[in-house]
């Protein structure tokens, strides 16, 4: 057969991966009609992104939590959830306040739930696509931390991007995260942006995780916030009650956003 082009080989790997659960080099070299090498690299690229786990000779779906999803990606998965979590945090700010609006396809969703009503709002972002949308808010202005630019999530980490944030001190902290656990605490794949998450905390009076249900009893790589130095966490209704019991009983307060409008 033809050779596909990189970006539409990728896509099927993907989806064979979805299917079978595992792959093999020289399965996918046949199946496509390129050479290992060519596989190789497909599987290398695709591991960078977080999409599969390389092993010796063909891959492995990603475990959970320990990788990222690109943002572009990662906003179509629990896209109901996330936007019914957004709409419930973006009603916990009020009018006068300073908030830390961290990265991610949930806190996208609260920036687009934030009210046109909401006045003399200050918001503090490391997320470029967020500072883009919260930019025409009539009742918004936006400060960018600054730092280095990682496309993955369009955020802004180290070097230099703790600077600006640590000279503010937040009313209130929203933050995504990759895992909540009872004893791991509030944890995150991506050890840069754990960092100026863990920066948010510190420096706001109340933190709020927002994360969606299938982040609930995961550990990701780098815990940046223990159980209790956050305020609440904000999941959707389609949390499994025994997590969320779990949590609770570690003294986590959680907040459930209804997905129906």
């Amino acid at each position: 057969m033809p050779s596909l082009s990189a970006k539409l080989r990728r896509k099927r790997i993907l989806e064979r991966l979805e299917r079978e659960g595992a792959l093999k080099v020289g399965d996918l070299a046949r199946e496509f009609g390129v050479s290992q090498v060519t596989i190789r690299a497909d599987l290398a690229a695709l591991e960078r992104e977080g999409r599969l786990v390389r092993t010796r000779g063909g891959a492995l779906p990603p475990e959970p939590g320990r990788f990222e999803l690109p943002l572009w990606e990662s906003q179509r998965v629990h896209l109901k959830e996330k936007a019914a979590i957004g709409r419930y945090a973006a009603g916990l700010v009020e009018d006068g306040e300073t908030i830390f609006v961290d990265v991610g396809s949930t806190t996208t969703e609260f920036a687009r739930a934030l009210s046109p009503e909401l006045k003399d709002v200050l918001v503090v972002t490391n997320a470029l696509n967020i500072a883009l949308l919260l930019e025409a808010h009539p009742g918004v202005r936006v400060v960018v931390t600054g730092g280095t630019l990682r496309a993955l999530q369009h955020s802004l980490v180290n070097p230099f991007g703790t600077r600006v944030l640590e000279a503010f001190y937040a009313d209130k902290a929203f933050l995504g995260a990759n895992g909540i656990h009872p004893e791991a605490g509030v944890t995150n794949a991506n050890v840069a942006e754990a960092e100026i998450k863990r920066v948010m905390v510190t420096h706001a009076r109340s933190a709020y995780v927002l994360a969606d249900h299938s982040k609930l009893l995961r550990v990701a790589t780098a815990r940046f916030a223990t159980l209790a130095e956050v305020t609440a966490l904000v999941t959707d209704d389609g949390a499994d009650p025994e997590a969320v019991a779990a949590l609770e009983r570690a003294g986590l307060e959680v907040l459930r956003a209804s997905r129906r409008r």
